[in-house]
């Protein structure tokens, strides 16, 4: 199913303004530097640079209603942004199969019901976590003694783990003896229990801490700034925390967006299945790579990238 955009206006003028409502968590700020607030720059630019109509609408937990309102009122395209709740987009989409809806980090099998008003939207995190483990391993390998690395997770799902079954086979690829070791805190918002991880990771040898726990690991690359070991950032470029931030694997959910709603305007983003990112399209990949890195170490991560785009690596992926 492909969105399709009328020529004229009912007054035989130009193609009419399209509407597209945007539902998002409250306390979403435009920003660079978090997921939500790449999302909203996205779509901000979208209303400038596409001249559509948008509306925000920001919910504080179900945002069944906000979708229900957008829906009702026949939006072109209602975009569920980051919304973990997947039965209110099931719901609403099943009761209006006429609106189109999007979500822009969430793959369509994350409903219960296979819509054919929807499209998902798949980045290969599992690439850029691969690329990051690689380095990682790099690092470590320069330090005396058992090698070691580590991941600090919010939760087991598919959201954390399709960084970590990239990370540790990139950091076997440079160093088929590290060892890998992964933790969950069990939370994505108290930075206090992704610290205490951490710090108990580094006690048992690990010299870099990726950060999979969100607003949570936030801690956890704290404390790997105080005990003096490299920090991954993930999801958007968290160098500017310090120097000890090693890199960050990086999905760029403006970019994908806003090529979305693009796509959409021109009669072309399609329903039903996935819009799928990788690192050919550059969607995915890593952000600013620390100063203090050998510039060779630098080029064996570039040699990595051009390995999985020309397919001579092969990155498991979360199914």
């Amino acid at each position: 199913m492909t969105a399709s955009v009328p020529a004229t206006d009912s007054r035989g003028g130009n193609r009419p303004t399209l509407r597209v409502g945007f539902v998002i968590y409250a306390g979403a700020a435009p920003s660079r530097r978090t997921i939500e607030g790449q999302l909203l720059l996205a779509f901000l630019r979208a209303e400038r640079e596409l001249g559509i109509d948008g509306r925000v609408l920001y919910v504080n937990r179900d945002p069944t209603e906000a979708l229900q309102s957008l829906a009702r009122q026949r939006y072109d395209l209602v975009i569920a942004a980051l919304v973990s709740d997947t039965d209110s987009v099931d719901r609403v989409a099943r009761a209006f199969p006429h609106v189109r809806f999007l979500l822009p980090d969430l793959p369509i099998q994350a409903l219960q019901h296979p819509l054919k008003n929807v499209q998902g939207t798949v980045y290969r995190a599992e690439e850029a976590g691969y690329l990051a483990g690689y380095l990682a391993a790099l690092m470590e390998h320069r330090r005396k003694g058992k090698h070691i690395i580590s991941a600090v997770g919010g939760y087991p799902y598919p959201g954390v783990t399709r960084w970590i079954v990239g990370y540790k086979p990139g950091a076997r690829k440079a160093d088929p003896h590290v060892v890998v070791r992964v933790d969950y805190s069990d939370d994505f918002a108290n930075a206090t229990k992704c610290e205490r991880v951490a710090h108990s990771q580094i006690s048992a040898g690990s010299g870099v801490v990726f950060n999979v726990a969100g607003a949570c690991g936030l801690g956890a690359l704290k404390a790997a700034k105080e005990q003096k070991v490299w920090g991954i950032g993930v999801d958007v470029d968290e160098s500017f925390l310090g120097r000890h931030i090693l890199t960050s694997p990086v999905i760029n959910l403006d970019r994908g967006l806003f090529e979305s709603i693009r796509d959409f305007t021109r009669g072309r983003l399609p329903t039903g299945g996935n819009t799928v990112y990788d690192l050919r399209d550059g969607n995915v990949g890593l952000g600013s790579i620390s100063p203090d890195v050998p510039n060779a170490f630098v080029r064996q991560v570039g040699a990595i990238r051009r390995a999985i785009i020309a397919g001579r690596i092969r990155v498991p992926r979360v199914s």
